[in-house]
């Protein structure tokens, strides 16, 4: 062989090493793909996705379906330039910058924590919302969420607890609260009357000063509702508040006589406050192309996603906009009973 040629050679496998060694090189990004879908109004591994006691349910059919995004990479399990690459070229995936999903200033436990938080936040005002619609009266609570570390309330008020009164007036807000606490002057005793575990009790907790000078105990609180029947639902290790919409849709439909979806395959995403609202939610693309592998013909698009939606939507997938929980409730009314137009996201 002569030089020349040895050097070619040489030059080639160090290029081809080179090539390969780059291509399993760990990068910064996450590649977001269509995740399962479930039936909100269905079971899961044998269990209903949304289970009802303490009240009449009927029985219904079709599909209602949440959607999903799933992910790969992350701090703790980076892409590797390959695999980033290969979604790069890929319709139906999204690459995007691992802090999309990671922030800096988070890890991924703490990301995985929020998620699952929002969750479970958005099957309380998911509930709240159906329950508002069907004009069943609910009751706002107030609940321990955490208490910060060393501080008076930090072993005396316990997650999930149930805050009733403060020194004996009934409170039912997080302001009431709060102002209850700073009516005191640091150093003083706190009585909470709280629910724990079915039971009420009072727990004395000292104050201290804050920042401000007024009296606090080191809790944090979050609001949520005292519904009058139980609503259990359970979709695995799925996180986040998108699937709210779907959620107070198979709530109402079980709660409700006559199949809501007449036996159509509708799928859906947007986050839900108590009122009804439907928010946008990110990976609009991904879900969708998850919905239309899993059946579905009609998609409930919240308003804030249409601009994106239709410039990605697959074929067969009907878009239809919903602002509110009523207004995606009388589209799919009409959809069932052929009564006319339904709202559309606009095109272009």
């Amino acid at each position: 062989m002569s030089r020349r040629a040895l050097t070619l050679l040489v030059a080639g496998f160090l290029a081809l090493a080179l090539a390969v060694i780059g291509a399993m090189l760990p990068v910064p990004y996450v590649v977001l793909s269509p995740g399962p879908t479930e039936n909100t109004i269905g079971d899961v591994s044998g269990k209903p996705v949304i289970a009802i006691s303490g009240h009449e349910t009927y029985p219904t059919q079709g599909r209602l379906s949440l959607v999903t995004v799933a992910y790969q990479g992350g701090p703790d399990n980076r892409l590797d330039l390959l695999t980033a690459l290969r979604g790069w070229l890929d319709p139906t995936v999204a690459v995007v910058p691992e802090e999309t999903l990671f922030p800096k200033s988070t890890s991924a436990q703490q990301v995985e924590e929020q998620n699952t938080q929002e969750m479970t936040d958005s099957q309380q005002s998911a509930t709240a919302a159906a329950l508002n619609a069907l004009k069943i009266p609910i009751e706002k609570v107030v609940t321990v969420a955490e208490t910060d570390k060393g501080a008076p309330a930090d072993g005396k008020l316990k997650p999930g607890d149930e805050i009733t009164a403060v020194d004996g007036t009934t409170v039912g807000e997080l302001a009431s609260v709060a102002t209850s606490v700073q009516s005191r002057k640091p150093g003083e005793q706190v009585t909470f009357t709280v629910r724990r575990a079915g039971a009420s009790a009072q727990v004395q907790v000292g104050t201290v000063a804050g920042k401000d000078g007024k009296a606090k105990v080191g809790v944090q609180m979050r609001s949520g509702y005292r519904f009058p029947f139980k609503v259990d639902i359970s979709v695995g290790e799925v996180g986040g508040p998108s699937a709210g919409l779907m959620f107070s849709l198979g709530i109402y439909d079980k709660l409700t006589p006559g199949a809501l979806t007449g036996g159509m395959s509708i799928a859906g995403t947007g986050t839900i406050d108590p009122a009804g609202q439907v928010g946008p939610i990110g990976g609009i693309e991904q879900k969708m192309v998850g919905a239309r592998k899993a059946g579905a013909t009609v998609f409930l698009t919240p308003a804030g996603n249409c601009a994106d939606a239709v410039k990605a939507v697959p074929a067969g997938l009907r878009l239809v906009r919903v602002e509110t929980l009523d207004g995606a409730i009388k589209a799919v009314d009409a959809l069932r009973d052929h009564a006319g137009e339904v709202p559309a996201c606009p095109a272009g």
